[in-house]
């Protein structure tokens, strides 16, 4: 252990450091930083001069074409492409046209059912951000009734509650009565 140099070990040094350049904005020295972006290289000279560009390129082996598309702003063609919360479509033309769409399949639809607590609102299929599907009333915020089964638009044989869920457990689907204080379960349905 004796035999290594320490100078070669410094930790306010990065080891690609010195092959970077000077700043084409004031002349400083370019330097090795991390932001949540990820690494890029910054000015010496940080608040005086604001010059940085990125580390590394940006990857767009992942943007694919998706021909026989259309964007319902521009007309142009639509792209699968990736970003930072992931895989999205959006416009060919941007940023002339700022069109984007999610690429995750829509969620399933559920029946025109009312929603039992407001009377007013349907409840409508929402993602969470997990990405768990749930069913919610629409008229969110003034309802905030939601079950995290399907929902089906039978009342309940023992509370008389305007709606019955479908519940999977181990021993297969079932119509269960979502009222806490109800403990209704039906027998095993076919598939």
């Amino acid at each position: 252990m004796s035999k290594i140099d320490p100078k070669l070990f410094t930790a306010h040094e990065h080891a690609l450091e010195k092959e970077y350049d000077v700043c084409p904005k004031c002349g400083g020295e370019l330097q090795h930083r991390n932001s949540k972006s990820g690494p890029f290289l910054g000015c010496s000279q940080y608040p005086r001069c604001d010059y940085s560009r990125p580390l590394h390129q940006q990857d767009h082996s992942l943007e694919k074409r998706l021909p026989g598309t259309v964007c319902p702003e521009c007309g142009e063609e639509l792209m699968l492409r990736q970003g930072r919360y992931g895989m999205f479509i959006g416009c060919s033309a941007f940023p002339t046209c700022q069109h984007i769409e999610s690429a995750q399949p829509k969620a399933p639809t559920t029946p025109d059912i009312t929603c039992p607590a407001c009377n007013k609102g349907k409840l409508a299929a929402r993602q969470s951000r997990y990405g768990k599907t749930f069913y919610a009333c629409d008229a969110y915020p003034k309802c905030s009734y939601a079950v995290n089964d399907q929902p089906l638009a039978k009342p309940c044989p023992e509370c008389g509650w305007t709606l019955l869920v479908v519940k999977k457990t181990a021993a297969g689907k079932r119509e269960v009565c979502p009222q806490k204080s109800c403990k209704y379960k039906s027998a095993l349905l076919a598939d």
